[in-house]
């Protein structure tokens, strides 16, 4: 997943956080992994995995 923050700061807000939780969770159900969701900003990027630990796929739960 990848979006930006026209603002210029990819800081994920609440609601980036809920959509990347509920994405994540609908994909699981269908045997599809998320692998990454990252912010794109100005200067710099987010990325949940890094930042989260986002599971990796084919690894043990």
């Amino acid at each position: 997943l990848v979006h930006n923050h026209p603002s210029g700061d990819p800081t994920p807000s609440p609601e980036d956080i809920q959509m990347t939780e509920r994405i994540s969770d609908a994909c699981q159900t269908v045997g599809v992994s998320v692998h990454d969701h990252v912010i794109i900003g100005k200067e710099t990027e987010f990325s949940f995995r890094t930042e989260y630990g986002l599971p990796t796929p084919g690894a043990p739960a």
